[in-house]
């Protein structure tokens, strides 16, 4: 046997991937590309800051994976090498979903160490950040990412109220606000108290889906920076951007790049073929779901499994075996369910039933072996 390794075999110790960091979810682009009217807006809105003045506030909308997370990293780092007196801090709202804990947040950001886990009260928490901020006239930048999760929680109204009023109650506090929405559905200024509304009226920027050609561009760019040069071909990364495209969400197609890159490793393989897409694709296809369920409480995940073996049924017969087995009442129960049809994991449609008026079908947005295999 020949001691080099065949031609287009990996050898052990080989990668088809020159930086696999370049395919993951968080990974910030050196290049950000086809976003520039929503990054001048953007910069426009937070000018003042950066002259010592409160920004102006800012609603982001679109759909996941346009872009929205990735142009404020790269705007916050902007504002930070011009300055030092402005102190962006971004919050995702999907991991803290309360009002509390975005304050949490936002005390960790100003003091670098978090707050007492023996729990002081909001008031508090709130007063040592404003103080703070007074103390060292600095502006307070504030990114809710994934807004949507505190509408779910009906904490939306009372974190931005107390962020947009906080210079009544410590004169001097200068703290801009910019909301990011991955909810098209989700009618933000609609949906918050009145008392909000007259202090909230944001400049709107909206980051439409990525078309073909933008796909192609931006994940031509990391492959570039991901492989190594020759590890895809021209048609293997259109079928990419093709399958990207129907998806609508970016993070499809990057995550399917790294899916396949391992495939090809599995194989061996110096180079990524279709194939290695095609079952990637399985699995990629499911970044949203996987990255919903991610952030479910196990009331919500118990709720989603028996939807799922009970798809299509009446809300009432689904509450029956839901109460079973949680023990949970029905208000509990109308709350999720509410919120699992806003996270886009169930359809809650309502259907004329012969003899007992309007009623609910709860049925999965998804595959239900995708969401059953996923819950395990």
């Amino acid at each position: 046997m020949a001691d080099d390794p065949e031609e287009g075999m990996l050898s052990w110790d080989e990668s088809v991937f020159r930086d696999e960091h370049v395919f993951e979810i968080d990974y910030v682009p050196e290049t950000f590309k086809h976003r520039e009217a929503q990054t001048e807006s953007l910069t426009y809105a937070l000018r003042p800051a950066v002259r010592g003045s409160r920004p102006l506030n800012v609603m982001v909308r679109g759909p996941p994976g346009t872009g929205k997370t990735t142009a404020i990293q790269k705007l916050f780092d902007e504002v930070g090498a011009q300055t030092s007196d402005v102190r962006t801090i971004r919050v995702n709202c999907q991991v803290n979903a309360t009002r509390y804990s975005v304050f949490s947040r936002l005390f960790e950001g100003t003091f670098d160490y978090e707050p007492p886990s023996s729990g002081i009260s909001f008031k508090k928490l709130f007063g040592q950040i404003a103080e703070k901020l007074v103390e060292e006239d600095k502006v307070l930048v504030v990114a809710l990412d994934d807004v949507n999760y505190l509408f779910y929680e009906n904490e939306a109204s009372d974190t931005l109220y107390s962020l947009l009023r906080a210079h009544e109650e410590y004169p001097g506090a200068k703290i801009g606000v910019v909301v990011v929405s991955s909810d098209p559905a989700l009618d933000v200024i609609d949906e918050l108290d009145s008392r909000v509304q007259s202090v909230f009226r944001p400049e709107d920027v909206y980051f439409p889906v990525y078309d073909q050609p933008e796909i192609v561009d931006i994940l031509e760019e990391r492959v570039k920076r991901g492989f190594h040069d020759g590890v895809i071909g021209r048609d293997t990364l259109e079928y990419v951007a093709e399958l990207t495209a129907d998806s609508g969400d970016l993070r499809v197609g990057i995550d399917l790049l790294r899916r396949a890159g391992l495939n090809a490793e599995m194989r061996a393989s110096r180079t990524v073929e279709r194939q290695d897409v095609e079952e990637a694709y399985e699995k990629s296809k499911y970044i949203n779901l996987a990255r919903s369920l991610s952030g479910l409480t196990d009331t919500e995940r118990a709720l989603l499994e028996v939807i799922a073996h009970r798809d299509g049924e009446q809300a009432g017969d689904i509450y029956e075996a839901f109460h079973e087995r949680t023990d949970l009442g029905y208000t509990r129960y109308s709350e999720i369910v509410n919120k699992l049809d806003q996270l886009g994991l169930i359809d809650a449609e309502y259907t004329d039933v012969d003899g007992r008026g309007r009623s609910r079908s709860l049925s999965l947005s998804y595959e239900k072996d995708a969401v059953l295999n996923r819950l395990e």
